[in-house]
């Protein structure tokens, strides 16, 4: 049994992103796994202010939900990043909380593959949903993910499911009239076959 923290940002309850979401924990719930999730339209977390204050070993000083959270993205072993496409790439919520990392960085005096600081060793999985499908709709959110999480962090990757042709922006969700939420529920289900 693994421990998975669902860090999810959406601007709908009930939307497409949270259908996605849904879908997966139930699949890796059902597959035995347990699963938490966390709304970052619930919990505000500010953008890094590049301060410093945090180096190596203290917490954030801003006073925002992000402090409580750390423990629980230290004692998970997956953290899945599902968001909307916005402008092309993840939200602007998740990306403020992905900086905010940068106060659990730890020093290392050999960092490698370039990085300047050593993180937690975890696994990480991408979800996202979009109202489009061309087939560059998702270059910027995957490029991110890859860069910033995977390449730099370190972070194991598990996959990605990329919900494309999920409705018109202005219109009621229609995640439902694709396989995505199937996809989905099987993505939770064998991540860790």
């Amino acid at each position: 049994m693994k421990n998975i923290l669902v860090v999810q940002d959406g601007g709908r309850a009930g939307g497409n992103t949270a259908q996605l979401v849904s879908s997966f924990a139930e699949g890796a719930e059902d597959a035995g796994h347990k699963v938490e999730i966390i709304s970052l339209m619930k919990n505000e977390v500010k953008g890094c202010l590049g301060c410093n204050a945090c180096r190596y070993g203290k917490p954030c000083i801003q006073k925002d939900s992000f402090n409580d959270l750390v423990p629980k993205i230290e004692s998970v072993d997956l953290i899945v990043f599902a968001t909307p496409l916005y402008f092309w790439t993840i939200s602007s919520r998740l990306k403020a909380f992905i900086e905010r990392f940068y106060c659990i960085a730890q020093e290392d005096p050999e960092p490698p593959l370039g990085r300047y600081e050593k993180y937690p060793m975890k696994d990480c999985a991408l979800l996202v949903t979009a109202a489009d499908n061309f087939f560059w709709t998702f270059e910027q959110v995957t490029s991110y993910y890859k860069f910033a999480i995977v390449n730099y962090m370190g972070f194991q990757d598990k996959g990605m499911l990329l919900a494309g042709g999920c409705g018109d922006t202005s219109g009621k969700p229609q995640i439902d009239k694709t396989n995505h939420l199937a996809e989905a529920y099987e993505f939770g289900r064998n991540i860790y076959v």
